[in-house]
Parts: C-alpha cells; structure tokens; sequence
C-alpha cells in the first residue's frame, strides 16, 4: 500500500533498518469480495492511520486496485523507482519489498487483485508493469470519475471504509474481461503448480501445460509478473514467512520449510527481500501489520501445498475474513 490524498508521502526503498509505525497506531480490516469476485480478488481491505507519519513495508504481493482519500506522495520499489500516489491507485504486481513512509492522515481502500484478476482488469502485463504505483485513470475507463465521487463521499463520512471497498469492487466487476480460455487454464496451472509444495520444481510445471517451454515462461511472466523459476522463490519466501509468523509452529513444519531452502542464512536473505524483515523482526510491534499482510487470507492464491499440520492448524484458527 502507498498513500493519496493529502499530505505528502517519501519512500526509503531497502533501508530495512527504519522503524516501523506501532500496530496500535493502526487500524486495518479485511473484507470478503463479493461472490461474483472470487475468481478474481482475494480480498477487500480497509487501511488507516491518523498519526502525523506513517511508516510501512509493503511485502512483494500481487496487484492491487485501490483508492487513497487521505494522504499522497510516492512509494520506492525496486531499482530506485518511484511513482507518485494518484487518487485512484493500480499498485501493479511487485517482485520485492517496497517501503514508504506517510504523511498522515493515511487512509486507504482497496482490492487485492489475483492474477486472472489483474489481467482482466487492466490487461497490462504483470512483468513489464512490475513495481509501479500508477494512475487508474490511465488505463480504466471512468476511474478518474469514481475515484473521485468515492473519496469525497468517504471524507465527509457518507460512506464507510466498508461500503466504499464493495463499491470499488463494483466497479471493477463492470470492468472484468477474462483473458482466452487457453491462457486462464494456463494461470489455473500455475497455480496448482505453486502450491504443490514450498519449492516445487519448474519441469514439472512444463510437464502440465500445453504449451512450449518458451511459451510457458512467457505467459508466466505476462500473468504472474516472474519467470515460473523467480516466480517459485518469490512464493517460498512469502509462505515461508507466512507460516514462521504462526505462534504454534510446529518443530517438523519448522524443518520442512528450513529443508525448502540451502541453509539459514539463505532463507533469511530471501524472506527479506521479498517481506522487507527477518523473521527474527516479526515478533516486534513496528511489524504487526506486516505480519497481518503475510496472513493465509492474503495468500489464498496459493494456499494448497502446505504442510498438513500447518494447514490443519489453520483451519482451526479460521481463514475467513476478519478485522484487527
């Protein structure tokens, strides 16, 4: 998430060293999308916090539609990019950590975006759209338009964190256009692929699809934003750190996603590029928030694969949606 509206926003990129704002300070709930939705949005989501600065990771995450009725600025992403926040925002797919830091007030509304729901959204390729923060009004019709009407509606308290998200949502659903059958059994491959295990094997995904290798990775990159090689590594180091963040990790669950990687020091140095924090640093305050982005909810796209007890555990935590 990234920032809009009023007030001014600077991003720190890498500098992981900064403190994070306390969770306490923060509010953020999550909504589920409308049935119509669930092949395309994992879910809806209402962030804010009223602090004079807010300052946040973002964890490499799938694309985003989402409105920003208070706050505005730029977000850094990988390679020194930054964009500045409209009011409208596509945060397109990222292959790393961001960081950012508001000047609140910082509100924000939106939808998280599965891939098929990325692509028929916008049909902007996931990979040479990669780690931007851009104008909705540049690629949907009438964004411009709703932007506006929902975030002067959500400042004077006509409407709520709630009933703006399922408006958004709304609107999107209007915008839906699914890519060719071919190419959406395609995404359903990938994945099922993913969430065979912590690291599943590239030949194997080439095994399932119809296509050529060449055209695998091709349309891999065009929907998921990654070759099927990064795009594993990406997926290993978030549901890694997903299920380190579990308060009852079991110890042979800990060994499984220990054996996913070359040794300790690897899966730290992955789980911090992609989540912007070691899982030494998920146990503070400043990183409760992170830690509610790393929630199974959030990887539903991929949630098949997991160790059984950790999967047993989950369900009997419940993985609807919820608030905090």
């Amino acid at each position: 998430m990234a920032s809009n509206g009023t007030g001014n926003v600077s991003s720190h990129g890498d500098d992981h060293s900064l403190p994070l704002t306390d969770s306490s300070r923060i509010k953020l709930d999550y909504y589920a999308p409308p049935q119509s939705l669930l092949s395309y949005v994992t879910t809806l989501y209402h962030f804010r916090c009223d602090d004079a600065e807010i300052r946040d990771m973002q964890p490499a995450a799938i694309g985003q539609l989402t409105l920003f009725p208070w706050g505005r600025g730029t977000m850094r992403f990988a390679e020194g990019i930054e964009d500045q926040s409209h009011e409208l925002n596509l945060l397109t797919p990222t292959s790393q950590a961001a960081s950012f830091t508001v000047d609140g007030p910082f509100h924000a509304i939106g939808l998280a975006l599965l891939p098929l729901g990325w692509a028929a959204l916008t049909d902007l390729s996931a990979c040479e759209y990669s780690n931007r923060l851009l104008p909705a009004s540049d690629w949907l019709d009438g964004a411009e338009q709703i932007g506006a009407e929902l975030a002067e509606k959500y400042r004077k308290g006509e409407i709520s964190g709630e009933e703006c998200g399922q408006e958004l949502a709304a609107y999107a659903a209007d915008r839906m256009s699914p890519p060719n059958r071919r190419h959406m059994e395609l995404i359903d491959q990938v994945t099922k692929w993913l969430g065979t295990s912590l690291h599943p094997p590239v030949e194997q995904l080439y095994a399932l699809t119809s296509y050529s290798r060449r055209q695998t990775q091709r349309l891999c990159e065009r929907y998921f934003g990654l070759c099927p090689q990064a795009l594993a590594r990406k997926y290993r180091a978030l549901r890694a750190a997903m299920l380190l963040n579990s308060p009852d990790l079991p110890e042979a669950a800990a060994t499984h996603i220990a054996d996913s990687f070359y040794d300790q020091s690897h899966m730290i140095r992955e789980i911090r590029h992609f989540t912007g924090r070691t899982p030494t640093r998920f146990a503070g305050s400043d990183t409760e928030i992170l830690r509610e982005v790393l929630h199974r909810r959030n990887l539903r796209e991929v949630q098949v694969g997991l160790p059984d007890d950790l999967i047993a555990e989950g369900k009997a935590s419940g993985d609807g949606q919820e608030s905090r």
